[in-house]
């Protein structure tokens, strides 16, 4: 309870100080010795799965001596790092009809991917949404690099970061769009625990940028805001297939730069009424602003744009309701599949982990199967999407 003549400013302080403290206790509980996630590895069958191969071809091939060796582990079972899956790839990539099969990036003339991430109401699934797509893109075998542009950070903290601990001295995409003495973008990328996923994680910093930019606008001085992240990507544009954007929830600076440097923008939408009135709002203050943008030289032209349905309880009938509402106005730019609400996604985020993270035997069966599946056929339809854009 707030004592009177208590300065409110330290209390909250002293709040958020015992909150990290707790936070990094627990992360350190979660991942020891030293408090930092590494992968698990994947059966043989769940590796089969993600190649696109029968779980007998692996293990003729291991019989063979043809590509990685498996880890086996009691009763013979054969387990495979994402390393030695992206391994599995190369070789079979070298021996396939169609080229693509095993390794479907980008090819002489395909242009680079930027798909944003937004919504303008927390509590959408924007973030869960986001780390799935990108950590499954990066499984297909994709040259994957995120981007946590959301100053609270929860796409970070799901990739086992800690902001107010473990970028002390910056790191964010700030660093690089900053209007004094940028970085280049390389500096801020790093490796994640994910074979083919880099990040560049998220802080408070970010909101330097929105603080920022009315000072440059008035000065009128050097390249415009809305450009700022593209040409930063162009720095590393032929080392990646697919940028994934988290975008704050709020239609900022940040949010408008982005939109300018995507290729295809995602809207998450849980099917409730006061959540669908919010992204009316959220749209009409987009398309305005986008055309102040676009009138001002900005690109604001996109290859696709999906609404995908988030937390979708199918036995929900006023969710069902909206569901149906939207698609008769949007049509086919709503994503056939959504994004099911499952106890066994909350729970992975509950030890900061994504479902591909975890183990199934962990959740009863028939729950992580269901949820799993609905995240595969989401962001499959997001893949076809991608690849039609490539002209495949």
């Amino acid at each position: 309870m707030l004592q009177r003549n208590q300065r409110i400013d330290q209390l909250v302080g002293d709040h958020a100080a015992k909150l990290s403290a707790q936070l990094q206790a627990h992360r350190e509980q979660l991942f020891p010795p030293h408090a930092s996630k590494e992968l698990r590895k994947f059966t043989s069958g769940e590796a089969a799965d993600l190649i696109g191969v029968k779980d007998a071809y692996l293990r003729k091939l291991d019989i063979d001596g043809k590509g990685p060796s498996p880890e086996i582990r009691a009763g013979g079972r054969r387990y495979y790092s994402t390393d030695d899956i992206m391994e599995l790839r190369k070789y079979l990539e070298q021996g396939a009809k169609s080229p693509g099969t095993y390794l479907p990036g980008r090819r002489d003339g395909d242009h680079l991917q930027v798909i944003t991430v937004i919504n303008f109401k927390g509590g959408s699934g924007k973030t869960t949404t986001a780390a799935h797509l990108a950590q499954k893109a990066a499984l297909d075998g994709y040259r994957v690099l995120a981007i946590d542009l959301d100053p609270q950070a929860s796409f970070s903290a799901l990739h086992g970061y800690q902001p107010e601990i473990d970028l002390l001295d910056g790191g964010t995409l700030y660093d690089a769009i900053r209007y004094e003495d940028p970085l280049p973008l390389a500096d801020v990328i790093k490796k994640s625990y994910f074979t083919n996923l880099d990040i560049i994680p998220g802080n408070l910093d970010l909101m330097e940028f929105e603080h920022d930019t009315p000072r440059a606008l008035s000065a009128r001085d050097g390249e415009m805001f809305f450009t700022r992240v593209g040409t930063k990507l162009a720095e590393v544009e032929d080392q990646y297939d697919i940028v994934v954007i988290d975008c704050p929830p709020q239609l900022g600076f940040l949010t408008m730069s982005a939109l300018s440097a995507a290729t295809a923008v995602l809207v998450t939408v849980h099917p409730q009424m006061l959540d669908v009135m919010s992204m009316c709002q959220f749209l009409l203050m987009t398309s305005n602003l986008l055309g102040v943008v676009a009138d001002a030289g900005g690109d604001m032209t996109y290859d696709w744009l999906r609404y995908v349905v988030t937390r979708y309880e199918p036995g929900d009938g006023p969710q069902n309701q909206m569901v149906s509402f939207m698609r008769s106005m949007f049509g086919d730019h709503v994503l056939n599949h959504p994004v099911l609400k499952s106890t066994a996604i909350s729970d992975a985020g509950i030890t900061k982990q994504t479902l591909y993270e975890v183990e199934k035997g962990q959740f009863v069966r028939a729950t992580y199967e269901r949820a799993m599946e609905s995240l595969n056929s989401v962001n499959g339809e997001i893949e076809t999407l991608i690849q039609q854009a490539w002209g495949r």
